[in-house]
């Protein structure tokens, strides 16, 4: 494909490609930058996932048409290759019917376990500045003359 049809979008450090539970109708192929990708639950923000160069991200809402899972946001500014829900589908339509299966239930696969992941890190008790000072850790002798 000629890179003067794919669409293309810049960002800067905060930025929001997308917000978790919006309708997901575009995918992005990151060419430069940073995006972590970030999970609310509770009072916590997971950081489920960082992509790169080369990395993939909103994904997930075209394959199984659901709501966005989680929220990505820039880290680094960068520009990214859009990928429209109508570009994918003529592409999914393209591609053998047990493919695009497998590709569904691997969706369906990563959902369940990104749930999970939230839940039990929900469940993990907070960190505050008190419990952020450590004390110096001293290495312990290996035989009886240390």
């Amino acid at each position: 494909m000629s890179d003067k049809v794919l669409e293309r979008i810049t960002f800067q450090p905060g930025d929001r490609l997308f917000k978790e539970g919006d309708e997901g109708n575009q995918a992005f192929v990151m060419e430069e930058g940073e995006v972590q990708i970030v999970k609310v639950t509770g009072e916590k923000e997971i950081v489920l996932a960082t992509v790169g160069k080369g990395g993939v991200v909103g994904e997930m809402a075209l394959l199984d048409d659901s709501p966005r899972m989680a929220t990505a946001r820039s880290t680094k500014g960068g520009r990214a290759i859009v990928i429209s829900r109508q570009m994918f589908e003529a592409k999914m339509a393209k591609a053998d019917p047990f493919v695009r299966g497998l590709l569904n239930i691997l969706a369906d696969h990563v959902r369940r376990m990104s749930k999970a992941k939230a839940v039990e890190v929900q469940d993990q008790p907070s960190f505050g500045p008190a419990d952020a000072e450590w004390e110096e850790v001293k290495p312990v002798g290996m035989g009886p003359d240390k």
